[in-house]
């Protein structure tokens, strides 16, 4: 199995060849030229959809549109807190806003996703991707499409043209919200949009809260639920089990004891495990923000403490507190209680900086050293033989109906000889996904057969429960996407905007 031909998912890559156009006027050209020939093309934003896919389309012979070179903040000299709106093209990574923000408009920071500081801000919106802050789907609006039709279309109030006063601030326009069809759909090629900023704080902490007592999981996801709900918690708040906690903080720690108490590789290895057991023992752990003014930080923090203490130890963790905790336990690095904690707090901090609006590529550099390929920029992940599946569930915010449909999913995973890395999302104050990933080497096709043989189960079992994930990898919407009355009104608007089927042929919609 040769990488060069094969994503992390195991799938072929099976685009005939691969265009790279610099503005929307181009990408039209490209549309109109499709149609005459009947050519499907593939577009894709910066190809770092790892789990999902990455660049691979769904259909064969489809010519890939790599949008990556349409990269411009297009109202950079606008963007300010009294105007917190950037107007962005699809190849703009989390990278370069949060560079462009630090150095023009520091009070302003974004929704980040863990992916990767490469990852592209809308492909990930228009896939429904989760932040840090929310749903990323809540974060884009006045989108510019070019459809399959190569109509150049804008929705909202860009309509009325960029000078317009409100074409960068109404998110809705007048008529039906055409944007919605353009978030996992193929009825176009999206070529900007406009994406909420948000301001700082004046206080950001985040929230650490261990379960004691993993019988207690439903109730504390409830109540999870309700501190949400009651706007205590003002971020996602994400619930990992021990082996994404543990396996998030593998590569850091390890680094820490090869390069600050000069370790082995092979000696740091065996005592990153003890390490790890130590500072992160637990079944599962929460992880979310609380931000306001210093009032009203304290305020929720008591009211946090007082209602989850029954379920959970809780921590806040400051930078002040990072850097207190690191340079005492640094110092003491000797002693091996000390030297655990020391190189945790040193994974932990771009973690902490994550859940406050910094991209980070802790979670791919993870991925890459476990697969041995550190030597690896992260947006080589599909050139190592790192194999990873996501099964993501959209799930009812109900403790005891997660806590059956995850227990379930763990023993369907075991049969398969595979372990869940898991993270319950809480993303608003009325629903929930699930983060599931399957790893596995690809370079290996009889690993590469069971993962998907497990992912097809899994998927098989959520349904069982009258649930669907709420966001799918390329290989797998044939089994997504039924013949049903719903599937086929989508199939009648994809006639509408792309009647030639030219876009994406089969992505969330039927083929034929």
């Amino acid at each position: 199995m040769s990488d060069e031909n094969f994503n992390v998912t195991g799938c072929q890559h099976d685009t005939n060849e691969t265009r790279q156009p610099g503005s929307t006027a181009e990408v039209r050209t490209m549309v109109l030229e499709a149609r005459q020939s009947r050519q499907a093309l593939y577009p894709f934003s910066s190809g770092l959809n790892w789990g999902y896919g990455s660049r691979s389309p769904v259909t064969k012979d489809n010519i890939g549109i790599d949008l990556s070179r349409m990269n411009r903040i297009l109202n950079a000299d606008e963007i300010s807190t009294n105007n917190p709106i950037a107007v962005i093209e699809p190849g703009v990574t989390q990278a370069q806003l949060s560079a462009f923000l630090t150095e023009r408009c520091p009070e302003l920071t974004f929704n980040v996703t863990g992916a990767g500081r490469d990852t592209s801000i809308l492909g990930n919106a228009l896939d429904r991707g989760v932040g840090y802050f929310g749903p990323r789907k809540d974060d884009i609006f006045g989108l510019e499409i070019v459809t399959g039709t190569g109509e150049v279309i804008q929705t909202g109030f860009r309509r009325l043209g960029e000078q317009s006063p409100l074409a960068h601030c109404h998110p809705y326009g007048l008529g039906p919200i055409l944007d919605g069809l353009f978030f996992q759909g193929n009825f176009g090629i999206v070529t900007s949009a406009c994406f909420r900023l948000i301001p700082r704080r004046p206080k950001e902490v985040a929230v650490s809260m261990a379960l004691i007592d993993v019988s207690h999981l439903s109730d504390f996801i409830d109540e999870l639920a309700r501190l949400k709900r009651d706007g205590l918690l003002t971020s996602v708040t994400h619930i990992g089990n021990k082996a994404r906690t543990q396996s998030t903080l593998a590569y850091g720690v390890t680094r820490y004891l090869e390069t600050e108490c000069g370790y082995t590789p092979e000696r740091a290895l065996a005592e990153a495990d003890r390490a790890i057991s130590i500072v992160a023992p637990d079944e599962w752990a929460s992880l979310a923000a609380v931000t306001g003014n210093a009032g009203q930080v304290r305020a929720a923090i008591r009211e946090i403490k007082q209602r989850i203490s029954r379920y959970a130890r809780v921590m806040v963790i400051t930078d002040t507190l990072l850097d207190i905790g690191y340079a005492v336990t640094h110092a003491l690095r000797f002693i091996s209680f000390a030297r655990a904690n020391a190189a945790a707090i040193h994974s932990i901090r771009p973690l902490h900086a994550l859940a406050l609006g910094i991209p980070t590529d802790v979670a791919i550099d993870n991925l890459l050293w476990k697969y041995g390929r550190s030597d690896l920029p992260a947006k080589a992940l599909d050139e190592s033989n790192c194999g990873l599946l996501f099964v993501n569930p959209a799930l009812p915010l109900d403790g005891k109906a997660v806590v059956k449909v995850i227990d379930e999913l763990e023993i369907v995973a075991a049969s398969h000889q595979h372990k869940l890395y898991m993270t319950l999302n809480i993303e608003t104050p009325t629903s929930m996904v699930a983060v599931i990933n399957l790893l596995f080497d690809r370079s290996q096709p009889e690993e590469v057969e069971r993962a998907h043989r497990c992912a097809d189960d899994m998927l098989a079992c959520i349904r069982r429960h009258g649930l669907e994930p709420y966001r799918a990898r390329a290989d797998m919407m044939k089994d997504i996407v039924q013949d049903n009355e719903y599937w086929r009104t989508i199939r009648k608007l994809k006639d509408v905007f792309d009647p030639d089927n030219i876009i994406a042929p089969g992505r969330y919609n039927l083929v034929d």
